[in-house]
């Protein structure tokens, strides 16, 4: 199962495209949304320096959200901020594709390395403003990740999330810790529950039993 040859096609030409037009620091992706296995969903890639990333490389959060909750109707994230893990700062847009009934099986990314232009900007920015004149921005969170990448980053929100170190979590820290985990789409990269499980200290059994235990409760709430 894969995307459709003609459609793949034409989603590079447009890849082609973009990167020609902005030069080597525009970085475009396609991610197909209907392969089997979502840790490799980059199907095609131009400029792949600037994440480090590769056909065949895993999702960013973004594209990890779409393929756990999959929107009936997702709206396009244009022009908003990242940040790689090298420290890049990136003016990213998120495009979704669809097929001919409307469903998403594709996402196209954009990602432009605008750190040199900040720089510049601050420089210049330097010389205009004047006494009391202030600018402030707002990046969004880390979204470009490798999958363990992605895992490891997950990890450390949950722990921050609960505000103590593991050593520290009672029996609800931890179910706290792992709802958050498994409503981020955690548990859909392989072998994630075996790091998981052993980073919390607990069995893969309890674990699983927190996870359900999330299912029972809002079973409770429905009736």
């Amino acid at each position: 199962m894969g995307l459709d040859a003609k459609r793949l096609e034409m989603l590079r030409q447009i890849a082609n495209a973009l990167a020609a037009q902005f030069g080597p620091g525009c970085e475009v992706v396609i991610h197909d949304l209907t392969a089997r296995d979502p840790e490799k969903s980059i199907a095609y890639i131009v400029n792949g320096h600037v994440t480090g990333r590769r056909v065949g490389d895993g999702p960013s959060t973004v594209v990890m959200e779409q393929i756990l909750h999959a929107p009936e109707n997702p709206q396009d994230h244009l022009g908003y901020l990242t940040r790689t893990p090298d420290g890049k700062i990136l003016k990213s847009s998120t495009v979704y594709i669809r097929d001919g009934r409307g469903r998403v099986t594709a996402i196209l990314s954009i990602n432009y390395d605008i750190s040199a232009l900040l720089m510049v900007e601050s420089a210049i920015g330097g010389l205009v403003h004047t006494t009391g004149e202030t600018s402030q921005g707002r990046e969004e969170r880390i979204t470009v990740h490798n999958v363990s990448d992605l895992l490891d980053d997950l990890i450390e929100q949950s722990v921050a999330l609960v505000g103590k170190p593991v050593a520290l979590m009672n029996k609800d820290d931890k179910v706290r810790a792992i709802r958050f985990l498994s409503r981020h789409g955690a548990f859909l990269i392989t072998k994630s529950g075996d790091k998981v499980a052993k980073y919390f200290g607990i069995s893969k059994y309890t674990l699983y039993s927190y996870i359900d235990l999330k299912q029972e409760e809002k079973r409770h709430e429905q009736n």
